[in-house]
C-alpha cells in the first residue's frame, strides 16, 4: 500500500493544518515522509523550519497554552511516542478566526501532525503514561522573549480537553497565565 502525497486538511482555524504523512509500506520496511519542503510548499505551506526540539511528558500534564510575543515560532508538531491531545489557539488580532481554537489527537499509530503559524499558541495534553513529542519551528527559540499564553481552561476559549484520570498537571509558567480578553 503506498500513499506518496503529504496531505494537508484544514481545520477551523485560519492556516493551522492536520497533516497527514505520506506512507510507504512494503514488506520489508514501512516508510512514512514527514516533511518535503517542496510538498509543504505544493500544499500552501512555504515556510523555513530552523529549528527541532523533542520533549517527553507524563500522563494528564499539559503544556501551554503559549507563544513567544517578539520571536513568534510558526511549528509542525507530531508525537513520537505515545498520544497527545493538540491544541491550537489563534491569538492573531486581525485573523478572521482570533479567539478561536482547534484540537487533534497525534499519535505514534496516526503519525499525523498540526501545523500552527506564528501568531497561533499551542498546547497540549499528554494522554497516554508518556508521550515524547517532536516539533519543527521557524524561529529559533529567543530565551529574553516574553512567553505569553492563555489559560489552558479558559471559559471564553472554551477548549473542550479530552476527560482526564485525575487532576492537570501544569508547569508554574502555565498556571500563571492570563484570561483570554
Amino acid at each position: 500500500m503506498m500513499d506518496n502525497r503529504i496531505k494537508a486538511i484544514p481545520t477551523n482555524i485560519e492556516g493551522v493544518f492536520a497533516i497527514e504523512p505520506a506512507i510507504f509500506l512494503n514488506l520489508q520496511t514501512d516508510t512514512v515522509l514527514l516533511y518535503n519542503k517542496k510538498m509543504f510548499r505544493e500544499i500552501g505551506i512555504d515556510v523555513d523550519f530552523v529549528q527541532e526540539n523533542q520533549s517527553r511528558s507524563r500522563k494528564n500534564v499539559i503544556r501551554g497554552v503559549d507563544i513567544q510575543l517578539e520571536h513568534p515560532q510558526g511549528k509542525l508538531v507530531r508525537c513520537l511516542f505515545g498520544a497527545i491531545f493538540d491544541v491550537a489557539v489563534d491569538l492573531r488580532k486581525n485573523s478572521p478566526t482570533y479567539g478561536g481554537w482547534t484540537g487533534i489527537k497525534l499519535t505514534d499509530e496516526n503519525k499525523k501532525q498540526l501545523y500552527l503559524p506564528a501568531g497561533v499558541a499551542h498546547g497540549f495534553l499528554t494522554l497516554t503514561n508518556y508521550a515524547d513529542i517532536c516539533f519543527m519551528a521557524t524561529d529559533f527559540y529567543h530565551p529574553e522573549d516574553h512567553v505569553t499564553g492563555v489559560m489552558w481552561n479558559d471559559p471564553t476559549i472554551g477548549i473542550q480537553w479530552p476527560e482526564m484520570e485525575g487532576a492537570p498537571i501544569l508547569a508554574e509558567k502555565d498556571s500563571r497565565y492570563p484570561p483570554f480578553l
